[in-house]
């Protein structure tokens, strides 16, 4: 029995030794903002790891932001450095889709089967398509807050338990705040880097970017006059200072700024960084026009690069891991985006009692029904619009030229800048 035994034992070697071992697929991905995504990407991809031992995942240099983001990646495309996975803003899926450089999953997803059962309604993958196209997964998605320090505005006159619902309003115990002296100041609102916040205001009193066929801008029309409108008087009216985006956030974050405006996104790092320093609340950001006013989606998509099968397989996998919701349930606390799997959002494995534990992540929750897409510029001058929109944002808040002069300037320079027909 001992020689049997022996004999098997042997046998059982050298078929190990026999058979390869299972070839291991190393996916590179790349994404942006690791002041926001870092300790994300890493907790997802190690649990992806943990679960697929077989799929590696290593991680390119991120980007900045999502403009740098965009263009890294369509300098890398047909080269050796193209990662086989990136994390694209939403407003510029078109970019890559106009390109061809994104792999469309309209395929892998009905080869699935089963999307919704996994917490991806209709609803949600279309965040991510462009002209019909499925050219990523929704990963993380915001919305624009209203942050408040409640002892400014109480030292103020204002009441923390009712903070303002209108601009006016906003605008008028930001101008009491900064009254206050000591260096505090009313109001800071993130107009810089891209066209989302200016999008917030503009969407916010019902209009729109471009006209229904987008030859023709359409963000200077009566909208956006009152959404510039707004912005000026943040300036002249609420206290608001020519803040770079890091003076801003550092400045709130000290107890210096009454209202801060800026995405969802931000609210782990706001809330690690004021600390015990005030009374940090959340509420939702005013709409210029509250009945048909809406917001844009900001956040990304995740997206396959790679035409090469096996990594497309594997890559296909981590798509749906990092934007399901394991993924939305890493996202969510670790930073503030609004969940984009339903399937995360209700259930009580994930998200379900969050949100009751956590009221100051409730602002942005409330305001998913008002979201709509961030809107993309065709053609291939996506992120020069935007530059030159933030450019005469910029001549409204250091009041170098006047709201109208300012969005006509805009408006005129985009114009030349749309593809022609």
């Amino acid at each position: 029995m001992k020689h049997i035994t022996q004999i098997l034992a042997a046998a059982a070697v050298s078929m190990a030794i026999a058979l390869p071992a299972h070839a291991e697929t190393t996916l590179t991905v790349h994404y942006p903002m690791p002041g926001f995504f870092k300790d994300v990407m890493d907790t997802i991809s190690k649990k992806f790891m943990a679960e697929n031992p077989d799929i590696k995942i290593q991680f390119a240099s991120p980007s900045a932001t999502y403009e740098e983001g965009i263009q890294t990646i369509l300098r890398q495309v047909g080269t050796s450095e193209m990662p086989d996975i990136t994390f694209i803003g939403l407003n510029r899926l078109r970019m890559l889709d106009e390109r061809d450089v994104a792999v469309d999953l309209g395929p892998l997803v009905q080869k699935d089967g089963n999307m919704a059962e996994q917490g991806f309604s209709d609803t949600i993958l279309k965040l991510a398509q462009v002209n019909g196209k499925q050219a990523g997964l929704a990963f993380a998605t915001s919305n624009p807050i209203m942050y408040y320090n409640a002892d400014l505005v109480k030292e103020a006159g204002g009441d923390p338990d009712n903070p303002p619902k209108t601009w006016d309003e906003v605008i008028a115990l930001g101008g009491k705040i900064k009254a206050l002296g000591n260096g505090v100041d009313g109001i800071d609102f993130r107009w810089q880097g891209d066209d989302w916040m200016f999008s917030a205001l503009l969407f916010g009193a019902g209009g729109k970017m471009l006209n229904d066929d987008e030859s023709k801008v359409a963000f200077n029309g009566p909208e956006g006059q009152k959404a510039v409108e707004v912005l000026h008087r943040l300036v002249t009216e609420g206290g608001m200072p020519v803040f770079t985006k890091p003076a801003g956030e550092q400045a709130f974050a000290a107890g210096k700024v009454g209202f801060e405006f800026q995405t969802t996104g931000a609210l782990r790092n706001t809330i690690k960084n004021v600390g015990n320093k005030f009374d940090l609340r959340t509420a939702k950001i005013p709409l210029i026009d509250p009945v048909n006013g809406r917001l844009p989606t900001g956040g990304n998509a995740v997206v396959i690069l790679t035409h090469d099968a096996a990594k497309q397989d594997a890559a296909w996998k981590f798509a749906k891991f990092a934007a399901g919701p394991y993924g939305a349930s890493v996202v969510v606390p670790g930073t503030g985006y609004v969940p984009n799997n339903e399937l995360a959002a209700k259930s009580a494995d994930y998200l379900g009692d969050f949100y009751k534990q956590n009221p100051l992540f409730q602002a942005g929750l409330s305001q998913m029904p008002v979201m709509i897409p961030w809107y993309a510029f065709p053609g291939s001058n996506g992120v020069k619009v935007t530059q030159t929109i933030v450019d005469n944002l910029s001549r409204i808040v250091d009041q170098s030229a006047e709201p109208k002069e300012a969005l006509d300037d805009a408006a005129a320079d985009v114009e030349g800048m749309l593809p022609r027909s």
